[in-house]
């Protein structure tokens, strides 16, 4: 399946999905699972995987992380690490993609997990509290960094320096700017998610020429893919390049939220899992050609590590292209992260409404409630308020705000776990198969994801300067401790006695209960 999609013969891969076809397909296909339809299916497929590769924000992720990687591994790291991750993350997307073509609902990952494991409804429940968790932190992430990029235009167009008390303040504009969006409609972020990847595409043309024109050194191919840097502390070379692998899946978490609209759009049982697969494929390309830019301008790794502004890239891109296109640059990386970090909260509403909606959430009623514009608007409005609140962490301490953002990361991961896992240990627990189907190719890919996704977990926590201070500690592992306490406590609290699995909402002959 793979190969027929990274063969580009884009045309017959559509070809089962016409134009006019109409949604009453994905509607029998959600009340067969037990779900009447409650959403207006007003996505096509270029919506859908806006929203997946959106979420990705390949422009964002990039150049949010790239410091990471050039500073634990430099060129040799980058380019490698970002090679063997985007190979793994597609065996990932393709793992996905095939349960979501069988159970097209939003609440992805989690309903995934309940309805392969029935018989432990406490590993459906945790999967989609973690994961929940994991898109409020992530949003709030990606707003935080769209501050940071303001703060760094700020620098570089004024030479002045934001205190971290005005960041967190534009990132609580910009948090509540994201609700807005959110509680306008399916129709919005759609629309918005489409514009995204033309954005991306054109965005992505601009930077990587902006770059190869105006750098004024160009570096040789020999120190693009095989320089080694390392400003870590750490003495192993192959454990410092690894570090630099947390980079690339940073950037390439998210291609599952295509699933969390999955009952918006037209078609979700083909489309949605067309772009969960497409927007991984899609993002290794044009960030490898983001990243050669990036590596063949780069003037001075010393001189991006000592830098300070808010943001690292923006010392490579004004030493690389001077002031005026360095403003140029960010603005166009700043709106493709405001998107990106907007559809983190369409995620984590569509989340609650589907946690709401299997008695998995306390005050079901409310995160069940839809606007005039079909948007669950009491999960946008929570996801906001938390994004705020961890906002004002980074006031405090930068320190304990990266460990709760580095915690999202490991939460990603482990909630793909949850679903590769029950595939590999009850290959039979998928039954029934969607269109989009793996076929014989199933277990060993499934096999290979969770080994790496297990792999990646623990990479995210262990400590990334050596020697170990107070101050440099990777305390991810204390934040996703701290995830998995609250979740437990809500399982045992309030889950073991709610929640037995999904509800049906429609009765056996499609029709309301």
């Amino acid at each position: 399946m793979a190969e027929k999609y990274e063969s580009g013969d884009i045309e017959s891969v559509l070809s089962p999905v016409p134009a006019s076809a109409p949604a009453t397909e994905s509607d029998k296909r959600l009340h067969d699972l037990g779900y009447k339809t409650e959403f207006r299916r007003e996505m096509s497929l270029f919506g859908v995987l806006g929203m997946s590769f959106c979420a990705i924000g390949i422009l964002t992720g990039m150049s949010s992380a790239f410091q990471t990687g050039l500073f634990s591994g430099g060129p040799l790291g980058l380019f490698w690490g970002w090679n063997i991750c985007s190979l793994f993350m597609l065996l990932i997307a393709l793992c996905l993609a095939e349960i979501c073509s069988a159970y097209p609902t939003m609440g992805g990952l989690y309903f995934w997990v309940c309805k392969m494991k029935p018989d432990i409804p406490a590993l459906g429940f945790c999967t989609g509290w973690i994961y929940s968790i994991a898109m409020v932190f992530t949003g709030t992430s990606g707003n935080l960094s769209v501050a940071l990029f303001l703060a760094s235009l700020a620098e570089v167009g004024q030479g002045r320096h934001l205190t971290r008390v005005e960041i967190a303040a534009i990132a609580w504009g910009i948090n509540i700017l994201s609700g807005i969006i959110n509680t306008i409609g399916t129709k919005a972020i759609g629309r918005m998610s489409a514009f995204n990847v033309w954005w991306t595409l054109g965005g992505t043309f601009v930077l990587v020429i902006t770059l190869l024109v105006k750098a004024p050194v160009k570096n040789s191919a020999a120190f693009v893919f095989t320089d080694y840097e390392n400003f870590t502390g750490w003495s192993n070379r192959g454990f410092v390049v690894l570090l630099g692998f947390l980079q690339a899946v940073y950037t390439l978490e998210g291609c599952e939220t295509a699933a969390q609209v999955a009952e918006e759009a037209k078609r979700a049982e083909f489309l949605a899992p067309l772009a969960v697969v497409f927007s991984i494929l899609g993002s290794w390309l044009i960030g490898l050609a983001y990243m050669l830019a990036l590596l063949f301008s780069v003037q001075s790794i010393s001189s991006v590590q000592a830098t300070t502004y808010a943001i690292p890239i923006a010392q490579l891109y004004y030493d690389a292209v001077g002031r005026r296109l360095t403003i140029m640059c960010l603005v166009v990386i700043a709106v493709a992260q405001f998107m990106a970090a907007v559809t983190a909260f369409t995620a984590s509403s569509r989340l609650f409404y589907a946690l709401a909606r299997d008695n998995a959430m306390p005050a079901r009623g409310w995160f069940m409630a839809l606007n005039r514009n079909q948007a669950p608007w009491v999960g946008v409005w929570v996801s906001v308020l938390v994004g705020c609140i961890i906002s004002c962490a980074y006031i405090g301490s930068v320190v304990a705000f990266s460990a709760i953002l580095s915690s999202a990361a490991v939460a990603v991961m482990l909630s793909y776990l949850q679903p590769i896992v029950i595939r590999c240990f009850w290959p039979d627990s998928l039954p029934e198969r969607g269109p989009f189907s793996l076929g014989q190719y199933s277990w060993p890919i499934n096999v290979a994801s969770a080994l790496f996704t297990v792999f990646i977990c623990v990479l995210f926590i262990l400590p990334t300067a050596h020697p170990v201070t107070s101050l440099n500690m990777n305390y991810a592992v204390l934040a996703i401790g701290a995830v998995m306490l609250i979740v437990g406590f809500t399982w045992v609290g309030f889950g073991r006695r709610r929640f037995e699995g999904p509800v049906r909402t429609v009765g056996e002959d499609g029709k309301e209960d």
